[in-house]
């Protein structure tokens, strides 16, 4: 990457990291690291490549049988 001069490298897996790349990121310091969790909840809250939709989930009146 320093190669490229790169300032921020970023990698991205729909898996997990290893622990070495974990702490091989920790080390360089500007590595940022996004796993399929972090990446799943990126696109959630940007919404890109995802949908939102409303459920209905009901809920017991328990007043009602208690009578």
């Amino acid at each position: 990457m320093t190669d490229q001069r790169a300032t921020k490298p970023v990698f991205i897996t729909t898996s997990s990291f290893t622990a070495q790349a974990i702490d091989f990121a920790g080390s360089v310091g500007r590595v940022v690291l996004v796993d399929g969790v972090r990446l799943a909840e990126l696109m959630i809250d940007f919404e890109v490549g995802v949908t939102s939709r409303q459920v209905k989930v009901p809920k017991i009146d328990t007043d009602y049988f208690e009578a």
